[in-house]
């Protein structure tokens, strides 16, 4: 599965050239409020750009804004074979998906993905790259469904993930709790695409794929803390947690009690 990127870019007042690019763009405005002249396509727009206001760019598409003062924004690079492959599962008409430049919008949804896709990142990714790639596919989702060209066609009928595919994927990920686990290993193991397969497998268990694995991870991690034989720093990696504080966030949030509380109470 092709890898999101996120950073966050200071822009200086005056005029600033966007070049093509092989992704689309997807642009949070952070910081005060700042006036600014986007020509794009031939056409140019005028906007107060007000903290959380968002873009979209087409990949190929280049752009250039004048801005009154300087601005900071968090910048989203978002793959276009995800979105196409996102697309297709939702049932797009035709191949690639066709964007056009949306400027200032307000979309609460994008917005909270791509902040904790920067939050992720910045904190170096403590939930490993599952939980990347479930907000990456969360949010070419949300762009498919709501600013794409192709209309959704409909659905014959809900597929639904076989027995044997989830049986397969489940054992696999008990197997492999302490390695980095991704929504292409995933995929693979169950023998589906990935935009197929994530769909599949929330609609088989209530449960999201990257929050099936935290809660198999909490679950290992209480089997060892209880057992009493390994150091907390050991049990975190045998579990798959970035670090023992990664653990015990997640102990705290999924059992209501310390790690240290959990393995006294096992003596």
């Amino acid at each position: 599965m092709q890898q999101i990127h996120t950073r966050v870019v200071e822009f200086p007042a005056g005029r600033a050239h966007a070049a093509p690019v092989p992704y689309h763009l997807i642009e949070i405005h952070l910081g005060a409020a700042v006036r600014s002249v986007c020509r794009i396509e031939g056409r140019a727009v005028s906007s107060l750009q007000a903290p959380g206001d968002v873009q979209i760019l087409p990949a190929g598409m280049p752009s250039t804004w004048d801005l009154a003062a300087p601005a900071t924004a968090l910048l989203v690079q978002l793959p276009v074979t995800l979105l196409n492959q996102t697309a297709a599962t939702l049932g797009m008409r035709g191949g690639a998906v066709q964007l056009s430049p949306r400027l200032q919008l307000r979309d609460a949804h994008i917005l909270h993905i791509a902040m904790a896709l920067q939050e992720e990142a910045r904190a170096g990714s403590p939930g490993g790259r599952i939980f990347t790639d479930s907000l990456a596919t969360a949010l070419a989702a949300r762009v498919a469904q709501n600013y794409a060209c192709q209309e959704l066609r409909s659905q014959p009928g809900a597929a639904r993930l076989q027995a044997w595919r989830l049986r397969r994927v489940t054992e696999f990920i008990d197997a492999h709790l302490d390695a980095e686990l991704s929504l292409a290993d995933l995929a693979r193991v169950a023998g589906l695409s990935v935009s197929h397969f994530k769909p599949l497998f929330k609609r088989a268990t209530g449960r999201a794929v990257h929050q099936y694995v935290i809660e198999r991870r909490v679950a290992r991690a209480r089997e060892l803390l209880l057992a009493g034989q390994l150091s907390q720093s050991e049990i975190a990696l045998a579990a798959g947690f970035a670090h023992q504080s990664h653990m015990a966030r997640w102990v705290r949030r999924r059992l209501g009690t310390t790690p240290t509380a959990l393995a006294a109470s096992g003596r």
